[in-house]
This record gives structure tokens, sequence and C-alpha cells, in this order.
């Protein structure tokens, strides 16, 4: 009889048990910041920055890292200026030709055609018009001029500052003067008539 008794109690306080148990929480957070993570208003007060979470501006004359500033603006004198003094820094070991000849059909070969003629697929389709050849005597392209255009942009064409480096931009201007050159254009600035 004392065991049936024992037995009756066991199954009370188990039966208890299991029914006190939910199991749709867990029992017991060891971490509660990774189950309940603390969301932060974008922007917004917080206590433990006394002016609240804004975008502050960088310091004034600050050059971010790995950019090198361009000291000519992008006026047409600044154009001028760069077409007549501006040269490429890399020497003959540090121009990688097949890199150069990559970037400008990403970037130039859509317009200005595969072999610097102005007839890239956005000019045959009538997309854009009056891109001219590399070897227009009219433009007299020199180093300076293509990187400063590459650099600032030029009438319909865009800057492309953001998508390449300054040894990007250089890499391209040896390959836009290699086209010019086997399109039978001069490197040198020719005076206009």
């Amino acid at each position: 009889m004392k065991s049936l008794f024992k037995l009756i109690i066991l199954m009370v306080v188990l039966v208890s048990f299991a029914s006190c148990q939910n199991k749709s929480k867990p029992n017991y957070q060891f971490f509660p910041d990774m189950y309940e993570p603390i969301g932060y208003e974008a922007y917004g007060e917080v206590e433990f920055l006394p002016d609240g979470m804004e975008a502050k501006l960088p310091v004034e004359g600050s050059v971010a890292r790995g950019h090198k500033p361009f000291d000519i603006d992008g006026s047409i004198e600044g154009y001028n200026l760069a077409k007549a003094s501006l040269v490429s820094p890399l020497d003959s070991t540090q121009i990688d030709g097949p890199r150069g000849g990559q970037l400008y059909d990403i970037y130039c070969g859509v317009c200005h055609g595969k072999k610097g003629d102005g007839q890239g697929i956005l000019v045959k389709r009538e997309k854009i018009l009056g891109v001219p050849s590399f070897d227009d005597q009219g433009r007299a392209l020199t180093q300076g001029s293509v990187y400063h255009t590459i650099h600032y942009g030029k009438n319909v064409m865009g800057s492309y500052a953001n998508q390449l480096n300054e040894e990007e931009r250089w890499q391209v201007v040896d390959y836009v003067m290699q086209l010019k050159s086997e399109l039978g254009g001069s490197q040198t600035v020719k005076d206009s008539i």
C-alpha cells in the first residue's frame, strides 16, 4: 500500500511539472540581447552619444584614404591647362595595355567604339549621336585633355572619377592614345587654322 501511495504522489508531481512547462518560450535565456535586440532609430537620440546619431561631415581639408586630389578645376580654362601641361605619371613599366583595353571596353567602348572611331553600340543604335573619332584633327587630343575629360566629363559625357581610380584613368588614357595613333591621329597638339 505504501508503494502505491508513493507511486500516486510521484505521478501527481510529474503531471504538475509537465503541465507548468511552456514549450513556446525558452525557460532561461543565457544571452537575452541575442533574443531581444535593441533597435536604435536611425539618426535618433541615444544615451551614449550626447548629440544623437547624425551624419557628420568630414573635417574641412581632409582627404579620403587612397584619394589624391586633382588640382585642375573642371572649367574650360582647366581643360585647356590640362591639355597643354598634364602628362601621365606612369612610366613604361607601369603601363598595362591589356588592362587599359579592358577598362576602355567596359567604360568607353559602348560610345566611342572598340577602335576609337566613334561608332560604339549606342551610336550605331542611335541612342546618342555626335561622338567624334579619336583621330579628329579639330580635337587634338593629348594625355591631359583625355584625363581631364575622364575625371570631370565633357559635353554629354559624364565623369568617370567614381568608377575609375587615378591609376586606372591613366591606363585608359594610354589606351586612348594608342587607338588615336592606330587611327592615324597625331599625339601632339596642333594649332588650329
